[in-house]
């Protein structure tokens, strides 16, 4: 037998701790789901008059229909007018009744991103000052609830149908081409096809209500399928359930004409024609998710969409593969089990697409994420993680795999040994009825008698050469080893599909991190109806307490500051120094130093504070209680 080279565990080792690393060092502007990052008026904002129009800006294009944006008075009214209007970029906006009055405004929105993911929510703001009541944004089940569920876990059965269907496809013209008669094998490839199809069609009737108003009565809205239709994710669905009409027709040649066909220059042209059209269909297939989904957005999707489609086809090859070995080691019938060169074959196929894996999965990595932090400080961070110890779990187990192909026979296909065969012909003797010897029954039958116990002994022979070569095909230890752990890898393989699957449906790490900061910023505490308090401790002896800064007016221009210093009990705090610095960090403008004046006991102010421009002012205030205690609280400000 010809011994085949292996790659070392080392050096599997070695390549999971590169990949680690360069997603560790991965950081990148990309988008997955959009966000609102930025509005006017801003969150939490008190303005002195009503706005004319709110405007909303996203992390990247979104699609919007009438109710996309909804604007409700205090008393909950819809005071919006018109659709929404693309005004900039990725800035969108909507007019406002004239007239509104006084009190907290509440903003709704509900849009679909690029991605083609529902995205949802709400924010307030106030004109002249709060209301005492605030009226609570409407609950929405939209990318949720049971539809978000049913959703989901549509888009698991798509992707695995996808993988066992182009992987046990790849397996049977790649690896083992006698498994195209194996029932087990047909049956799971025709399964795949079949769990693809009815999950696309599925999804497109989910898809109206899952990205509207999420209710699973109007799962079967003709007029919400027939939006569903004009959009990009719809128009990808359709192409899939087309492209899946091809690979009927391929599948019906791969196990019909194909399989019958004897070994010989027309089944290698055979061979080479569906190889070819089993690429063109199962690429068509992953591009049916690339140009729809995370890829189609963001940095460089020119170039994105393409390793998105190679990565699904590797993960096909790897997974569906590993599918179709499993089902070849433990359903293949005892006459024609699964040759130890098919399952070299197999193990090199798969060591070649883990590399591809690698290598779209670092370029894909790299686009979601924008930090390193967003590796625990977000969910799709964390599921990467997550996403890559289970990677990392599948070569170690397929190591093993690898090791148990090395000791694989074909003892199984052949002949019976002497022994055996001796102890077959007995068996088959002691069966026979009494004063009937063997030799008559190979002479043949004489009468109809005879011609029924001719045909039960062929059956009795058939049955025991089945049993043996079973015998042998289980006695074999290195096929026994290869089941289990390709079983073991098939498990793991089944957590990691739900795991990028949840992938494919978060936003992603930047995304997160922008939405983060820009619901900070908007947050930001208003001015004008209150006193900024900042607490701080210098770590010393008496040095707690707390400063409270009025901004009056608290308007772009000539402000007036006052800064009361208090202990923790509220007593006046006459510290040795105080200092206040204000900084616009959105324009790049400060941090402008404001002088104050002693006036009292706990008391500092400054007159002619210029504040050059409306925005949200990082206010900070440097407290020292010693000569080596001292402190810097800030607080973001909305001013203006």
């Amino acid at each position: 037998m010809t011994r085949t080279i292996t790659p070392r565990p080392r050096n599997l080792l070695l390549l999971l701790l590169a990949v680690i690393g360069a997603l560790l060092a991965g950081a990148g502007p990309a988008s997955a789901h959009a966000a609102l990052t930025g509005s006017d008026p801003a969150q939490g904002v008190v303005v002195a008059q009503p706005p004319a129009r709110v405007s909303l800006t996203f992390s990247e294009k979104v699609a919007m229909n009438e109710g996309s944006v909804r604007v409700l008075d205090p008393k909950g009214r819809p005071v919006q007018t018109g659709a929404p209007a693309d005004v900039r970029g990725t800035t969108y906006a909507v007019n406002l009744e004239s007239g509104l009055g006084k009190g907290t405004y509440t903003v709704t929105y509900q849009v679909v991103s690029a991605d083609s993911h529902p995205v949802s929510g709400a924010y307030t703001f106030s004109v002249g000052a709060p209301s005492k009541t605030v009226v609570p944004a409407a609950a929405t089940a939209v990318g949720g609830g049971i539809v978000g569920g049913l959703y989901a876990f549509g888009r698991y059965v798509s992707y695995a149908g996808f993988i066992v269907l182009a992987g046990g496809a790849a397996f049977v013209l790649v690896c083992w081409r006698r498994g195209a008669g194996v029932r087990a094998l047909q049956r799971l490839v025709v399964g795949g096809w079949l769990a693809l199809t009815a999950a696309t069609l599925w999804l497109l009737l989910l898809r109206g209500s899952y990205t509207t108003t999420g209710k699973l009565a109007d799962v079967f809205d003709l007029g919400l399928l027939g939006q569903v239709l004009q959009t990009k994710p719809g128009a990808a669905l359709v192409s899939r359930l087309l492209l899946l009409a091809a690979g009927a027709l391929f599948i019906a040649v791969l196990f019909g004409s194909y399989q019958r066909r004897e070994d010989g220059a027309e089944k290698r042209d055979l061979t080479f024609g569906l190889g070819i059209g089993g690429v063109v269909v199962a690429a068509g297939l992953a591009t049916s998710w690339a140009v729809s989904e995370h890829a189609s957005v963001g940095l460089q999707p020119g170039i994105a969409m393409p390793v998105d489609v190679v990565h699904l086809l590797a993960v096909a090859a790897w997974l569906g593969g590993l599918t179709a070995l499993l089902v070849a080691l433990y359903r293949a019938p005892a006459d024609t089990p699964v040759e130890a060169a098919a399952v070299r074959r197999f193990s090199r196929l798969a060591f070649g697409s883990v590399l591809a894996l690698v290598v779209t999965g670092v370029y894909q990595s790299w686009r979601q994420l924008g930090s390193w932090s967003a590796f625990t400080g977000t969910r799709y961070g964390q599921l990467l993680l997550a996403k890559i110890a289970l990677v990392a779990l599948m070569v170690g187990i397929a190591s093993v795999s690898r090791r148990w192909t090395g000791r694989l026979t074909d003892r199984a296909a052949g002949g019976a040994t002497a022994e055996e065969a001796e102890a077959d012909k007995e068996s088959v003797a002691a069966s026979t009825a009494p004063g009937q010897d063997a030799k008559a029954a190979d002479e043949g039958p004489r009468d109809s008698g005879d011609a029924r116990r001719a045909a039960q002994l062929a059956r009795q022979r058939a049955a025991m050469d089945t049993a043996r070569r079973k015998r042998l095909r289980d006695g074999d230890t290195g096929r026994y080893g290869l089941r289990r752990s390709v079983l073991a890898e098939a498990a793991v393989a089944v957590v990691l599909l739900a795991v990028t699957t949840a992938l494919t449906q978060t936003e992603s790490g930047r995304t997160e991190q922008e939405a983060r900061a820009a619901t900070s910023a908007g947050s930001a505490t208003p001015v004008p109806n209150g006193t900024l308090t900042l607490p701080f401790d210098t770590g010393g002896a008496d040095g707690k307490g707390v400063v409270a800064l009025d901004l009056d007016p608290a308007r772009a221009g000539t402000n007036q500051l006052h800064l009361l210093v208090r202990r923790p009990d509220g007593r006046p705090f006459d510290v040795p120094e105080v200092k206040v610095a204000l900084t616009l960090e959105a324009k790049k403008i400060g941090p402008l130093t404001v002088t104050t004046e002693h006036i009292t006991t706990g008391h500092w102010s400054a007159d002619s504070v210029q504040i050059p421009m409306a925005g949200d002012w990082k206010v900070a205030v440097t407290v020292r209680t010693s000569d080596i205690d001292e402190v810097t609280v800030s607080k973001n400000a909305q001013i203006g």
